[in-house]
């Protein structure tokens, strides 16, 4: 089947009002935090609580949805900050939110391994042995740009959509995939990505439209192959 071409416009880098604090706002939580007010991290995790759960939407095992919850993640992704503060202050630089978002990431990724791992009919085997996996190699990413490149009348096409955008996704650098999930799914801006990557703002960007670039090639590689397989001899 033909594909819509890849629309894939550049996220929004507003934040929902519930995480909107200005530098000073946040300055002044981070001086709280370090003079040992722990009010002040409860604060920090309101006022990103909406990003926080765009990353566990985003980020979380599609055959644990409905199984994880993200009041749990939460929770727990708060006393591990609690515990680990002393790493956040004898850090040199970076920002609260990017420390506080890799704590939330790294329970996730605990909360999920214990969960896929509990006994041997996990969530994961438990779908494959019922002949149900939708997720693709990349779960959240693949279901999402294979939304991007169908419409929704061909629904009926969008597992096929899924196992091509997964198997070019496979094509691509772990870093370019990564700035996809960062830029349009958990919808950071720019500076945050590039904090998050290790890189420069201007690389960071730049590695972006390049990734954009590359997928957007590598769906319109695909769709012409797969039209020459189909034409008459």
């Amino acid at each position: 089947m033909q594909y819509r071409s890849l629309e894939l416009n550049h996220p929004t880098t507003s934040i929902p009002a519930q995480a909107t604090a200005s530098q000073p706002d946040v300055d002044e939580l981070v001086c709280r935090l370090r003079a040992g007010d722990h009010d002040a991290l409860a604060e920090l995790f309101s006022l990103y609580s909406d990003r926080f759960h765009r990353l566990i939407d985003v980020r979380l095992h599609w055959s644990l949805r409905g199984r994880l919850d993200v009041a749990d993640v939460m929770q727990e992704a708060y006393i591990d900050a609690r515990e680990r503060l002393t790493h956040f202050f004898s850090r040199e630089d970076g920002t609260i939110f990017v420390w506080l978002r890799l704590i939330v990431l790294q329970r996730l990724l605990l909360l999920e391994r214990f969960h896929l791992q509990a006994s041997k009919r996990n969530a994961s085997m438990e779908v494959r042995l019922n002949g149900d996996d939708r997720s693709g190699r990349f779960g959240s990413l693949s279901q999402a740009l294979a939304a991007s490149i169908t419409s929704p009348s061909a629904a009926a096409h969008r597992e096929e959509a899924i196992a091509l955008v997964d198997r070019l996704l496979t094509e691509m650098e772990p870093i370019d995939r990564e700035i996809l999930m960062l830029r349009h799914f958990e919808q950071l801006p720019n500076k945050e990505v590039a904090e998050i990557l290790g890189v420069g703002v201007t690389a960071a960007s730049n590695r972006y439209v390049r990734a954009l670039r590359r997928l957007k090639d590598l769906v319109e590689e695909s769709q012409l192959v797969g039209s020459s397989s189909h034409a008459p001899s």
